[in-house]
């Protein structure tokens, strides 16, 4: 795709992703062409950017800034998370010990649904972004 303008390859990504997305395969074009957040965001704040929902997932990136943890929350199904810009993410679960993850850039990993009733938040401990996009499985337990 190198040499293609960026809104042509915009244009070409939506395509490509919106007909296999009807066809029920789920596409993370964000992945390959950036995407257009949203709204807008200051500059360094982490942030939460929905990408694509059906009935089967839910996706988002997430850019989690240095020590700037997300709100405590949880998540009732398992995810994968693809590492877009990896670092090390504390997961800090409430009344239980906090697990340390080192996320490798391009990589996925597997992290399955919070018990119930148990918040975390995700910190941040290295000293430059993380950014990940989160697939969430909405069917599974």
């Amino acid at each position: 795709m190198q040499g293609m303008s960026a809104r042509w390859a915009h244009r070409w990504a939506h395509r490509w992703a919106h007909r296999w997305a009807c066809r029920g395969i789920v596409v993370l074009a964000g992945l390959v062409t950036a995407s257009a957040a949203p709204a807008v965001q200051p500059r360094g704040a982490t942030q939460r950017i929905p990408q694509f929902e059906n009935d089967e997932v839910r996706v988002w990136k997430s850019i989690v800034q240095p020590n700037a943890p997300l709100a405590p929350h949880r998540h009732d199904h398992p995810r994968v998370i693809v590492a877009l810009v990896g670092g090390t993410m504390k997961i800090v679960p409430e009344g239980a010990p906090a697990e340390s993850h080192d996320w490798q850039t391009g990589r996925a990993y597997w992290l399955p649904a919070n018990p119930p009733n148990q918040l975390h938040s995700d910190v941040n401990t290295g000293d430059r972004p993380i950014e990940v996009m989160v697939v969430e499985l909405k069917r599974a337990q």
